[in-house]
């Protein structure tokens, strides 16, 4: 994971955090800052970055807006949101405006860099707590129970009924029970389906 990367955000302690955290990285190499959305078109218009690390709350423009025009006249660069926020609304706007993650500002060094190699490989990368925020105003996605996870998980492994039972000490008529109430949750037809929609929404 090489990666050139460049942050937006009007605090310098934030700034000066993350340059701290990346700079003795070998695979990071830091192009600068910008303190509000002007500036930070002005420097996409000499280069671009592999990643932009964007604050959603600066003085002249919404990084949720930012965000959308960037991706659009420089698709090959990829965003990700950087904010003190996890409520839903700002997560998914900024996912849906072009963003290919979300990390709050109290990521440590690792989840850093993990995010930035994520989005550099062209996958997705969200905080366990942007995650959980999503889920949770998801209303695709049903409650389950704990053991209904369990269950759910050790079916999306390719585990009988009694091999279920046996790893759970539950009994096989419980297991069925549970997978029978998995599908109906789900409204899926058969466990193939069932695991699918359990993956499409991060449940295992």
């Amino acid at each position: 994971m090489k990666a050139s990367i460049f942050i937006v955000d009007d605090h310098y302690m934030v700034i000066e955090g993350i340059r701290s955290l990346l700079q003795n990285e070998k695979d990071i190499d830091w192009m600068g800052h910008a303190t509000n959305a002007a500036s930070c078109l002005a420097f996409l218009k000499q280069q671009q970055p592999d990643v932009i690390l964007m604050d959603i709350n600066l003085p002249d423009k919404s990084g949720i807006d930012l965000c959308k025009e960037i991706r659009t006249a420089y698709p090959s660069v990829f965003i990700l949101g950087l904010s003190t926020f996890n409520q839903q609304a700002y997560i998914r706007n900024m996912l849906d405006n072009g963003a290919s993650g979300y990390i709050l500002k109290n990521a440590t060094r690792d989840e850093l860099l993990k995010a930035i190699s994520e989005v550099v490989s062209g996958r997705s990368y969200l905080s366990a707590e942007a995650s959980i925020a999503l889920k949770e105003a998801n209303p695709k996605i049903p409650p389950i129970s704990r053991r209904e996870k369990e269950v759910l998980k050790l079916i999306s492994e390719g585990l009988t009924n009694s091999e279920i039972s046996e790893k759970l000490f539950i009994s096989i008529a419980t297991v069925n029970t549970h997978r029978k109430s998995l599908l109906e949750k789900f409204n899926a037809k058969n466990t193939a389906i069932l695991i699918s929609l359990a993956g499409k929404n991060g449940i295992i």
